[in-house]
């Protein structure tokens, strides 16, 4: 399969998870616990990978695993840094208002091509760094207000706090993701076998959250296993199931692609879920988004595209005709 069929699946089903959990609310509100989604998430992907890595080990050529325990113990640490990551994502949110929160997480794009450059050693071109600054760009333009509106002064007067902590989640998000894919291809394992070992542990580390919460809680509402369903509808069940898909679709990438790939399909997912929401919601549209998918269609070009398409470059003197004798003419001046 190519990369840009799967990066295309990616921006879709991460476009539709916001529109999918707004539908799964009820007068504004969860009737079910959020928490236990990524949970359920993790647990189908663990299954799906299961099954396919059975389904490999039946064919003919047996797939590569690697069971040393120098190898599986790497994989729990994306799962930790997501879980630091998300409990400076609350941090972050005590100092800033949600506005200045996701203009600040566009951070994220420039952090993931600076790191993508130190730990992979993988060099970009001039051109490149410029396309991935731009993105930046365009994210952020589409998602700054009007600046008549009260919400555009407070990007500027939240204190100092929410400023580093935002710097830190966008760090701690590009180095999960690109410690990803280091795993993903610092050998040839199996993709399915990678997958079954990192969703093992994210699974491990969900319920250990759920666990958390119910001692926090004070187990109020009992324990989290026999609440795990409660309140879950149709759309809940898509919630899970495109939350689920969406990683398996990220981590083929992370093994077949890099993650700048995936950094173009979740910045464009989530100018399409605006575009969607016009016709789906309230939501007006604005000159700033415009602008963003504008600058953010020149950034992808710029970034995919061949040099040749992006620069003139002069033509090659075409040879004399053999009938043709070149003469050298003397050029003097009288003094």
């Amino acid at each position: 399969m190519k990369w840009y069929v799967v990066a295309s699946l990616l921006t879709i089903l991460t476009s539709s998870q916001g529109i999918l959990t707004t539908l799964s609310q009820s007068n504004g509100s969860y009737e079910y616990d959020y928490a236990t989604v990524p949970f359920l998430a993790e647990v189908f992907k663990l299954l799906v990978s299961s099954f396919l890595l059975w389904r490999e080990c039946k064919g003919l050529t047996p797939p590569k695993m690697t069971t040393e325990w120098r190898s599986v113990r790497l994989y729990p640490i994306p799962s930790v840094i997501y879980l630091i990551h998300n409990n400076v994502q609350f941090a972050t949110l005590t100092y800033v208002d949600t506005s200045t929160y996701q203009i600040m997480g566009n951070l994220k794009i420039v952090t993931t091509g600076i790191l993508f450059r130190l730990f992979l050693k993988k060099k970009l071109s001039n051109l490149q760094w410029m396309a991935i600054v731009l993105l930046a760009v365009g994210t952020t333009t589409s998602q700054v207000k009007g600046c008549g509106e009260a919400s555009c002064d407070s990007l500027f007067s939240s204190p100092i706090q929410g400023y580093m902590f935002g710097i830190l989640s966008a760090c701690l998000s590009a180095l999960a993701g690109v410690y990803t894919e280091f795993l993903m291809k610092k050998n040839n394992d199996s993709l399915y076998w990678q997958n079954v070992q990192l969703y093992t542990f994210g699974a491990i580390f969900n319920m250990a959250r759920l666990v958390l919460d119910d001692f926090r809680g004070g187990f109020e509402k009992g324990p989290w296993w026999q609440r795990l369903l409660n309140g879950y509808s149709i759309t809940t069940w898509l919630v899970v199931l495109n939350l689920g898909s969406t990683g398996l679709l990220v981590s083929w990438l992370m093994k077949y692609a890099d993650n700048i790939v995936k950094v173009y399909s979740t910045s464009m997912a989530m100018l399409l879920t605006m575009v969607l929401s016009v016709f789906l919601f309230t939501f007006k549209p604005t000159l700033q988004l415009f602008l963003g998918i504008i600058i953010c269609m020149m950034s992808l070009h710029m970034y995919f595209a061949p040099p040749s398409m992006l620069v003139d470059l002069p033509l090659t003197a075409k040879a004399a005709p053999e009938n043709l004798v070149d003469v050298t003419v003397d050029r003097r001046t009288d003094s």
